[in-house]
């Protein structure tokens, strides 16, 4: 098994003077919620299966695995304290208790870097990725390559807070995360993302252009791209095959979107009520979307997927994580007017769900470096975190 540990960096960090608006958070999720799980997940009404395979969705042979491993193998206290020993944080942000892990580089100089995730991950997929960055000498790098990694929770996902009103659009994010860069005194820095941290590190580099040095991005929103009306007899042959490969890879697999951008509250209903419904939503999406060859254990162990899971059952977060996708139904990606400043970059792993040319991306935005990557999927953080991260510092590297 392949698998790296999403918390094979983790160590206690020097004690850091933050701002007093941050205040010191650590995951400590009450015995009775640990005892609640355990009596749904062996309480658990499981459906009849017509398809013995992942065909029609999840295949019930792994998820009962799953499942029983989650109530009698899964030690959620030693998973918590693993992530307790990176620094924890909750602050206020233009109204909002936004959760993060603030980690400060090990170097002279180290730069500073907001990482975004997306949806159905969390903070907890980026640790790996964050210990390469903040302490590239432990991993055989150079401490002048050092970044202080600043990964928030996204509003309404894991420990942030939950949006009590509509318009918490990824734009809107971008503006939240803009602020607390602020709060934690870093005036220029950078940004990075995949899934719905791409479109917030791109709004970034599009609104923020004095303040953000550049945007690096594992995954593009194809909002953010011309469409082919706006393009009309001018495409390129890559840039045919890049749509049409949206096109199919949306009628195959993007049913969830159009739920999620539509009625996520009724589906909210059933996936905050069952563990194992919220396991088959998500574990599906690790094994489609992921580089595994169909075998999801050889790229996430058994503890990685229901690490992640459990952050949403824990904190009854996943209908609100499902509201961002109705919220951008509502208030469309835009691409910017005018070509930003700021440079780009995309790692472009090859099992990503689609993945455009870079001549395509050139007509949005200044693309200063474009990296075909051999292995990888949709969760590159927790995929190939050595490579991303590799990318990540080449990219910055002329920028600091």
């Amino acid at each position: 098994m392949l698998d790296r540990g999403i918390f094979s960096g983790a160590q206690k960090s020097d004690p850091v003077t933050h701002s007093e608006a941050l205040r010191p958070f650590q995951v400590d999720v009450p015995q009775a919620d640990l005892d609640d799980l355990a009596l749904r997940l062996a309480n658990t009404r499981w459906p009849d299966a017509v398809v013995r395979d992942w065909s029609d969705g999840t295949d019930r042979v792994y998820l009962r695995e799953l499942a029983d491993y989650w109530r009698t193998g899964f030690d959620w206290r030693a998973q918590e304290a693993r992530l307790n020993a990176f620094p924890q944080f909750v602050v206020s942000v233009a109204g909002r208790e936004i959760h993060l892990v603030h980690v400060r580089g090990k170097g002279a100089k180290p730069f500073p870097l907001v990482i975004s995730h997306g949806w159905p991950g969390s903070f907890v997929e980026m640790l790996d990725l964050v210990a390469r960055l903040t302490d590239p000498a432990r991993f055989g790098g150079d401490p002048s390559d050092a970044f202080d990694a600043v990964v928030p929770s996204l509003p309404g996902y894991g420990f942030s807070e939950r949006p009590a009103l509509a318009g918490t659009t990824p734009a809107r994010i971008a503006d939240v995360w803009a602020e607390l860069m602020g709060v934690l005194g870093y005036d220029r820095f950078g940004a990075q993302g995949g899934d719905w941290g791409s479109a917030i590190s791109t709004y970034l580099g599009i609104a923020y252009p004095k303040r953000v040095a550049g945007v690096h991005l594992n995954y593009v929103m194809r909002g953010f791209l011309p469409t082919r009306a706006e393009l009309g007899g001018s495409e390129t042959p890559a840039e045919t095959a890049y749509f049409e490969s949206v096109d199919r890879w949306y009628a195959a697999e993007g049913g969830y979107s159009h739920l999620q951008a539509t009625k996520p509250q009724t589906l909210a209903y059933a996936l905050t009520d069952s563990p194992v419904g919220l396991a088959a939503y998500i574990v599906e999406k690790f094994r489609t979307w992921s580089d595994c060859g169909g075998d999801l254990e050889s790229v996430f162990s058994k503890d990685t997927l229901l690490t992640n899971i459990a952050i949403y059952w824990f904190t009854r977060t996943i209908g609100s994580s499902m509201h961002l996708y109705w919220e951008r139904q509502r208030a469309p990606l835009q691409a910017p007017s005018q070509r930003p400043r700021v440079p780009f970059a995309l790692a472009a792993f090859p099992k990503e769900l689609t993945t455009p040319p870079r001549g395509l991306l050139e007509r949005t935005f200044h693309i200063d470096r474009y990296t075909p990557m051999p292995y990888g999927g949709h969760f590159a953080a927790l995929e190939q975190p050595e490579r991303l991260a590799a990318d990540i510092v080449a990219f910055f590297r002329p920028l600091r």
